[in-house]
């Protein structure tokens, strides 16, 4: 039997073009680009302002069903349908969101799709790539470092200490670091207090890098930043501390998108955005606006199930980029669906009919979410060695009966030859269906009913429950005008619920809301249910243990 390379092995093995070469096959002109080695390169923003007038292409996102320990292969398949869509004649454009070193290293192991559906150099995407979430890291913690040196020097702001909402960060998972104590050391180290470290991709400055619509406009949002209350319970913020022009001195390179290409030579913008449940979850709206000046159709991406991911991409990111998508995509695996339905990891390679019958109901909430938005959806099936005739045909019965389109691929194993069948239904859905895409709430309403909106039409539930503590803080953004943006959920993605331990699509629950707190300069207010990890630490046995280098830079465990 042959062994099957690994996703490191494959990527090694590839065949890139000169990435200048790719780009100006797309309309980049050479000015444009940044070079960063061969392979990769920034974007210039003069390409928007060349390309303003350009007609937009068609918009769909990839989004998928709850995540599973199983794996749904979300980015595998938008790479793969970007490749295939690709080989029967379209001009197709990759939007995909950045891996971060800290799941990189604890528990992913990589980011960039997988098989022969890869971005590649994947290596450098997976690793430090461009530097922008160093920017982004740095730009944070320049903001960290102004507020404890304002309380040093003599506090003109009357900086209430107890009262900072600002942390600092790092990409990497590091549990040690959740609750720290800074300031140690005497009168010259400044005042001590409680603080504590997210990770980076989690971080407001992440969220404002991705919705900004360019320099001047981060700039802006980055002075919106409430850092802390002062004496008196009045907002502080970064342009208070005059420190919002360095911070955005600091992400001049890392506004402007990065192009790279998949093992097929395809065009992808990888930009900004991971965690879904915290800072967005989708890649910059700035990559996504330029990939549809250069593409006829672009596919992108939003985090986790589409009760996160996808909401926040069409509540939040169409919301403040004026974007339409066109159709959506729910990936799903016969595996995770088996688990949906109760069956336990280690037995998911025997057939289990009843278990996927029963775990469709997933996958049919999801769906129907996507609907609510006036959107046509077609279901991609992410198909496994493993998974036998009878699966196959029962998953597609299911979605017939439901009134779904359904393709099932393989561009884990084949790439874009994988992705032929899904690529041609998806054309064919943008070309006899229409999009009627409307946000799922009306901005304008008050926080606790757009809150009830999104449990009782997203996540199926009846209704939302929310705090003491977090009611005292709505009615503070309600007295301080802010109480008007969208909804940012801050809620675990294995569960409609916000108990990750319930699998497929419970009723009879509501969501527990126990914080909120507003990220001005983003543009919407976090809403924490359940314990979510803003600083993740790793796993017994972490990512990490498995890579390697050689005396040669031959880099191995990478997946």
């Amino acid at each position: 039997m042959n062994k099957v390379p690994s996703d490191i092995e494959i990527a090694q093995s590839a065949t890139m073009k000169p990435i200048a070469e790719i780009a100006e096959k797309y309309g980049v002109l050479d000015d444009e680009l940044e070079l960063y080695g061969k392979y990769k390169a920034k974007i210039s923003l003069d390409a928007f302002k060349r390309l303003k007038d350009t007609p937009n292409g068609k918009l769909v996102l990839v989004t998928a069903i709850s995540p599973t320990p199983a794996g749904e292969g979300k980015s595998t398949t938008s790479i793969g349908l970007g490749q295939a869509l690709n080989k029967i004649g379209k001009k197709a454009f990759i939007a995909l969101r950045e891996p971060s070193l800290g799941p990189v290293f604890g528990i992913k192991g990589g980011a960039a799709g997988g098989g022969y559906s890869q971005v590649v150099p994947m290596e450098d995407i997976n690793l430090h790539f461009t530097g922008d979430m160093h920017a982004i890291t740095s730009a944070n913690n320049l903001l960290s470092a102004a507020i404890d040196n304002h309380i040093h020097q003599g506090n003109a702001l009357r900086i209430d200490s107890r009262q900072i909402v600002w942390k600092r960060v790092i990409d990497m998972n590091d549990r040690a670091l959740r609750h720290v104590t800074v300031g140690l050391g005497g009168k010259a180290c400044g005042f001590v207090r409680e603080d504590g470290f997210t990770i980076t991709v989690a971080s407001e400055v992440m969220a404002i890098l991705c919705l900004a619509n360019d320099l001047m406009d981060l700039k802006d949002r980055l002075g919106k930043i409430i850092v802390a209350y002062d004496l008196d319970g009045n907002p502080v913020t970064a342009k208070d501390l005059k420190v919002n022009g360095a911070m955005a001195m600091l992400l001049k390179d890392a506004i402007k998108p990065n192009i790279v290409q998949t093992l097929e030579n395809t065009p992808a913008l990888i930009h900004g955005g991971p965690f879904a449940n915290i800072a967005h979850g989708c890649n910059s709206l700035i990559a996504t606006k330029l990939a549809l000046k250069l593409g006829d159709i672009v596919v992108t991406e939003a985090g986790f199930g589409a009760d996160l991911g996808a909401e926040k991409f069409l509540d939040i990111k169409c919301r403040y980029g004026n974007l339409k998508p066109d159709a959506v995509v729910v990936v799903a695996t016969i595996r995770a669906l088996k688990m949906h339905g109760g069956v336990k990891k280690t037995e998911l390679g025997n057939e289990n009919l009843e278990a996927l019958d029963k775990g469709f109901a997933n996958l049919a909430r999801q769906v129907e979410s996507m609907r609510k938005f006036g959107l046509p959806v077609l279901v991609a099936v992410n198909r496994f060695s493993n998974d036998t005739e009878a699966e196959i045909e029962l998953l597609m019965n299911k979605c017939k009966e439901f009134g779904v389109e359904v393709s099932l691929n393989e561009c884990w194993a084949k790439g874009g030859e994988g992705g032929i069948e899904m690529a041609e239904k998806l054309v064919n859905i943008l070309q006899t269906k229409e999009s009627h895409y409307k946000p799922i709430y009306d901005v304008e309403a008050s926080i606790p009913e757009k809150l009830d909106t999104i449990v009782r039409e997203i996540y199926g539930g009846d209704g939302v429950d929310i705090a003491p503590a977090a009611m005292k803080q709505i009615k503070k953004l309600e007295e301080l005008g802010l109480d008007k943006l969208p909804i940012c959920m801050a809620k675990t993605q294995f569960s409609f619920t916000d108990d990750p331990s319930i699998v497929g699509a419970p009723k009879g629950f509501r969501i527990n809301v126990k914080d909120v707190r507003v990220s001005a300069g983003a543009g919407f207010i976090v809403c924490q249910t359940g314990n979510i990890m803003v600083m993740p630490g790793l796993p017994k046995v972490p990512a990490a243990e498995k890579m390697d280098i050689d005396e040669n830079g031959v880099i191995s465990g990478l997946f």
